[in-house]
């Protein structure tokens, strides 16, 4: 009997065997039902054989077939079982990572059908007016028997649902069910809203890829904020839908787009569908299905949307395609990015990867050639690049951490009648609280690190492990009730602008204020509508908004950036500083940009002003080729935690042990640790990591491949929670 070699859901880098009864259909990537220890679970089969390594007698049969097909484009499946290897991560979870929740429990892998009312004979002869005691049944019966009714619809008509049932009792109406109908959007394709007019640069860009939209081309659109890249992107994919073809846009997170959302939706007669964290899992399956069907014409989504299935895929987007959160930080810890461009070349289509301000691993593949770059230097219309200006805040008087030149300079422009960003990436009214007359700290017992204060739910709250507590009313040192806010956070920013600026509208756009659905929709529109005229905001307020009005932003700190232990701080602050000095005069108003800093002579910060983000990277690019580091070396890191403190090191240094005995190991590879991580406890558990580095990916790919089959003979490996990450991008 042939046997299913099944993946399941579990952390185990292999997959199970089972035997496939005699007519029983079953192919690679579709989903089975197969009994595992006392239960059944629902499997997805990788391979079909005639032989196992154990005795076909030892073997279970599958229970049940759920797919007729692959759930998987063979594209797709290619990628996938690349991306396993690459990442060395359990096949199981990286199978199920790419499916909707409720296809991974086994629901149907097609659209649920319509239900609709209909009247039976008896109810189309029968007198409406026997039925005059009854007017609500009176009602719903003429209206069923003027036309079938959808049951969806019932909520929209004056009928309700309780008089069709009752109906349905006495034989006079029924439900009936019908597959939904599925229209092809490619017969009424057109572009609907109003193109602008593209520029010498957006146009040469827009020839350059449709020159080449047959085959595998990875273009990097780098383009200063306010350029128009958005334009470009939407020129793209008229050419793309134009040939019938789908396309997939990847966003660093689905909430802080809104307007590009609607951009799409205004421009194409099509259908514009969206993956986010937001929909629940029914709305999740049905842009999944409405993709592989070729339904959607365009998917915009976040990381995840990578691993959707098209009918007709034509060209993949990367909007910030340096944005950090296309990185997975747990589980299986892949890249979106790398991924995407490893899928377009799978699908053999182009890929465009665009940012203001590249990451310097896709700079490094510029260079190397493998991507082509294409360049945008002039704002879109007649929008001017901001006046940029530090203040060094050495000795001067600050109120409510603004320094007085800030203040008169925010009271200008808004005399002026324009708006203001101020910039401070730290959420909550104080990042500690302090106890004046003992020094004590409140902090967080399970990850070693302060609590935020939240005054406004009168909280104290850990944005590590996200515990939370009341905020005390005394010292447990010493019984003060003298406790006061150490720093500031946006919350309290909010709180002290107010009466510097009475009658001014505030808005404090961060996770805090957002967290509800819909309301960073409402906010967004509040400040286009000119409501606010003070915009507070961390990071949320850097990428990707238009904000016509906004003529000034300031970043009030940023002064630990400059001086951190990740080697990867300094790009993630020139990204960030380019892109939120981006919002100011985008729509033809002079802009200015402000920085407040303890360290105006910072080399990083001189460059970045003086010279801009290219020498920055230029700068970036030659010190990390000196000292050895990414993107001219590759880095694994090993992650153990416990909860003594004691066991994760052994592991770690039982590991290293291995790797540097490996008879794969060479002279070019360099091993630093067993050290404590960079935040070395999170959630009541200890962290540390061993780093290896290797001047060849694929040296150090082999070397990981040949020494994990060996991991779990290690003593300690069954007294940890370890995991691998792959080109980390936080140490």
């Amino acid at each position: 009997m042939p046997v299913a070699h099944v993946a399941l859901p579990v952390p185990l880098a292999r997959t199970f065997d089972y035997l496939i009864p005699v007519g029983m259909q079953v192919t690679a990537g579709c989903r089975v039902m197969v009994p595992f220890g006392k239960r059944e679970a629902v499997g997805i089969v990788v391979a079909v054989s005639e032989k196992s390594e154990l005795p076909l007698s030892d073997l279970k049969p599958v229970a049940e077939v759920l797919d007729g097909e692959s759930l998987f484009p063979a594209s797709l499946w290619r990628v996938l079982l690349w991306a396993k290897d690459y990442y060395h991560h359990p096949i199981g979870d990286v199978l199920f990572h790419a499916l909707p929740i409720l296809l991974r429990q086994g629901k149907p892998a097609h659209h649920a059908p319509l239900w609709y009312w209909f009247a039976t004979e008896e109810g189309k002869a029968v007198d409406l007016n026997s039925l005059k005691r009854a007017p609500k049944q009176q009602q719903a019966l003429a209206a069923v028997r003027q036309k079938d009714i959808w049951r969806h619809q019932v909520g929209e008509m004056d009928i309700s649902e309780q008089g069709l049932q009752a109906l349905r009792t006495k034989g006079l109406c029924d439900l009936k069910s019908a597959a939904p109908a599925t229209a092809d959007w490619r017969d009424n394709y057109s572009v609907a809203g109003e193109r602008l007019r593209l520029n010498t640069e957006q146009a040469t860009a827009v020839g350059a890829i449709h020159s080449e939209d047959d085959h595998f081309a990875a273009w990097l659109l780098a383009g200063i904020t306010g350029s128009g890249k958005t334009e470009v992107y939407l020129s793209v994919l008229e050419n793309v839908l134009a040939q019938g073809k789908q396309a997939l846009v990847l966003v660093p997170e689905i909430g802080l787009t809104p307007q590009t959302i609607a951009r799409f939706r205004e421009r194409f007669n099509a259908p514009v569908e969206v993956l986010h964290s937001g929909l629940n899992d029914s709305e999740r399956l049905a842009v999944w299905l409405k993709a592989r069907s070729g339904e959607a014409a365009i998917v915009i989504g976040t990381r995840s949307s990578l691993f959707t299935p098209f009918c007709r895929l034509g060209v993949i987007v990367i909007d910030e395609e340096h944005d950090s959160s296309y990185k997975q930080q747990e589980g299986w810890r892949y890249h979106a990015r790398d991924l995407a461009v490893y899928r377009a070349h799978a699908e053999d289509i182009p890929i465009i990867l665009g940012s203001a301000t590249p990451a310097l691993e896709t700079l490094h593949n510029v260079q190397l050639g493998k991507y082509r770059q294409l360049r945008l230097t002039k704002r879109a219309g007649n929008a001017r690049p901001a006046l940029q200006q530090v203040v060094d805040l050495k000795s001067q008087p600050l109120k409510s951490g603004l320094a007085p030149a800030l203040i008169k300079k925010i009271g200008q422009h808004l005399q002026a009648d324009n708006q203001v960003i101020l910039f401070l990436n730290r959420r909550g009214f104080a990042p500690a609280l302090l106890c004046h007359e003992c020094g004590w700290i409140a902090e967080c017992p399970r990850c070693d690190h302060y609590f935020t204060l939240h005054q406004g739910h009168r909280q104290l709250r850990c944005h590590h492990c996200d515990s939370q507590r009341p905020i005390p009313h005394q010292c447990p040192g010493c019984g003060s009730t003298n406790l006061v806010p150490v720093g500031m956070g946006t919350e309290q920013l909010e709180q002290s602008l107010a009466p510097m600026f009475p009658n001014v509208p505030l808005s404090r756009i961060d996770r805090d204020t957002t967290s509800r659905k819909g309301a960073l929709e409402q906010q967004l529109a509040e400040v286009h509508r000119g409501g606010a005229r003070i915009l507070i905001g961390t990071q949320m307020l850097a990428k990707g908004h238009h904000f016509p009005d906004v003529t000034l932003v300031a970043l009030l700190d940023v002064d630990g950036a400059l001086f951190s232990a990740d080697f990867r701080a300094a790009e993630r602050f020139a990204q960030l500083y380019v892109q939120v000095s981006g919002r100011a005069g985008r729509a033809g108003k002079q802009g200015e940009v402000v920085l407040q800093t303890h360290h105006p002579e910072h080399p990083l910060l001189q460059t970045l002003l003086t010279q801009g983000y290219d020498a920055f990277a230029s700068q970036a690019q030659v010190e990390r080729q000196t000292v050895f580091l990414p993107p001219f070396t590759s880095h694994v890191i090993f992650r153990a935690e416990d909860q003594n403190n004691q066991q994760a090191p052994l592991f770690l240094q039982q590991l290293r042990n291995l790797l540097e005995s490996s008879p794969l190991r060479d002279e070019q590879l360099w091993i630093m640790g067993p050290v404590p991580s960079l935040q070395p406890k999170r959630s009541g558990r200890f962290r540390w990591q061993i780093l290896l580095q290797h001047p060849s990916r694929a040296r150090l790919q082999r070397l990981i491949s040949h020494s994990l089959a060996l991991v779990n003979t290690l003593p300690e490996s069954r007294k940890v929670k370890w995991m691998l990450d792959v080109d980390p991008i936080e140490s």
